[in-house]
């Protein structure tokens, strides 16, 4: 009975409990089904539980991920960027959210079966190594701590999704905001992008918006590429940053 008061005690309301994590504490498959059977818990799936009669969402499935998987997978773009407050640029109001995470990064099945209250949209792309940089924020949903990309991170990974999910405009609208990041983060993250269209076209929102930061920017230590990418279709090509843009934007 200590055991189960003990479990009680440490779960977060709202949040998942992933089985391996549990295991490790002590909690075996047999007293976990235990504890399902006698109404403490209730499973969500294979490998996963939450507390009896709690409301979970996909927010509370996140931290098990981070916390019990040490995982990357993490709430980026649009969503961390309305996390951070910048919810009244965005002009999209469909209903979603923008998970980010590595290659080798998987949403496990219970969580994909799971009738979250919103779509997820799950990224896992080298884009950026996010081991490797540390460019990442908590926020506090219901008391849920959570790592979210910081903005610096988040407009990288929203224009990733350009214009996939998000429009020129929205984006643009969303640069003109950031009037505050971190040139030397920015300078380090462009540096470790791999993705040639989000630098191109970062960096020609962020002249376009003459933000402070971006002339303490070092371009010769970002790689450019080669060749055109074509951001919108029946747009303009803009020369400096081989891209091609909405017309209205070119004069």
């Amino acid at each position: 009975m200590e055991k189960l008061k003990r479990l009680l005690l440490e779960w977060i309301k709202g949040t998942v409990g992933i089985s391996n994590y549990l295991n490790q504490k002590g909690f075996q498959k047999d007293l976990l089904k235990k504890y399902v059977k006698s109404g403490w818990l209730e499973s969500l799936g294979y490998g996963a539980y939450k507390l009896s009669g709690d409301e979970v969402d996909w927010q509370g499935a996140v931290y098990a991920l981070q916390k019990q998987k040490n995982s990357f997978i993490h709430p980026g773009a649009k969503t961390a960027l309305a996390f951070k407050g910048y919810s009244h640029y965005l002009l999209q109001k469909s209903a979603g959210a923008d998970l980010f995470g590595n290659p080798s990064d998987n949403l496990p099945k219970w969580f994909k079966d799971q009738p979250w209250m919103e779509n997820i949209r799950f990224a896992s792309t080298g884009m950026i190594d996010y081991n490797k940089v540390d460019a990442f924020t908590e926020v506090k949903v219901d008391s849920i701590p959570l790592k979210v990309s910081a903005p610096e991170l988040a407009i990288l990974e929203m224009l990733y999704l350009v214009p996939k999910h998000y429009t020129f405009d929205e984006a643009n609208l969303i640069m003109e905001s950031l009037t505050t990041l971190r040139g030397k983060l920015v300078q380090q993250l462009l540096e470790n992008c791999s993705s040639i269209k989000v630098k191109r076209l970062f960096l020609y929102l962020a002249e376009k918006n003459r933000h402070s930061w971006f002339e303490r920017l070092n371009l010769k230590k970002i790689d450019p590429g080669k060749g055109k990418r074509v951001i919108v279709k029946n747009g303009k090509l803009n020369k400096k940053y081989n891209i091609t843009v909405p017309k209205e934007y070119e004069g």
